[in-house]
């Protein structure tokens, strides 16, 4: 099959499937298969059609792209994804902009990444910020062992084990915690919600708190920030202008 034939096809099946944006992940399902980046899909003349087609299938059953492809780019990284933990988003890399600013001239500064799923947060800032020392902490065996071989892959150290929110409070420079909307493929222990981030909030012993939050919630955490004693509160919009990240400093120094 041409490169052109099988485009139009995987459009024209993932359009019909309810997919958002049907001709970019046709690009990206055909540049998989042909081991090449999305932009020089062009320069080939054919695709393997079985292949293909298998993946295919699963897009079209609504499966993350991400999931389908096997490993998906966040900020400087490509990191192995599957069901075992949520998709890193874009939005999400708003949460490592903020924790780089703010630990970015400090000396080996502890971060804790609550719920590091397939790593994202975790290893970006072990990768912008070299002097940190980071520790991912997870309830899912499954999600430590993906950001494990993560971890391996890149060449990153950061510390990672079994544990809940209550690990906030061992002391900390900086602690970090992703939320994401629930979707039918990704594992529902993952998802934050408001309770946890509350949980976190009164649990946290750290100088700096950044969290990443749902839509229209901002506001609401961080008016909980402040009547738990946190100061110089701030909400960072994403690129799509929503109000994702919440953080603030505790009046008492983690140490």
């Amino acid at each position: 099959m041409t490169i052109r034939d099988a485009l139009a096809q995987v459009e024209r099946r993932l359009g019909a499937a309810g997919v958002d944006t049907p001709r970019v992940d046709a690009e990206w399902l055909v540049a998989h298969v042909l081991g090449v980046p999305r932009t020089r899909i062009h320069e080939h003349g054919d695709v393997d059609e079985h292949e293909l087609e298998r993946l295919t299938r699963r897009r079209e059953q609504r499966e993350p792209l991400a999931y389908v492809l096997g490993e998906w780019g966040f900020r400087r990284l490509t990191l192995n994804t599957d069901r075992r933990a949520l998709v890193p988003r874009p939005e999400t890399e708003v949460v490592v902009e903020r924790a780089r600013a703010l630990i970015a001239n400090e000396a080996g500064p502890r971060v804790l990444d609550v719920g590091v799923g397939s790593g994202a947060i975790a290893l970006a800032i072990a990768d912008e910020v070299p002097a940190a020392r980071v520790t991912g902490i997870d309830t899912s065996p499954q999600a430590l062992e993906l950001a494990r071989e993560n971890a391996e892959r890149l060449s990153l150290r950061i510390e990672l084990r079994r544990a809940g929110a209550e690990a906030a409070g061992e002391g900390w420079d900086l602690v970090v915690a992703e939320a994401q909307p629930e979707l039918q493929w990704e594992p529902y222990d993952a998802l934050a919600d408001t309770g946890l981030h509350d949980e976190i909030i009164r649990a946290a012993r750290t100088t700096w708190l950044v969290l990443e939050v749902g839509y229209g919630q901002a506001r609401e955490i961080e008016q909980a920030l402040r009547e738990n004693g946190y100061t110089e509160t701030k909400i960072t919009r994403d690129l799509a202008g929503v109000e994702r990240v919440v953080e603030g400093r505790r009046a008492e120094h983690s140490r």
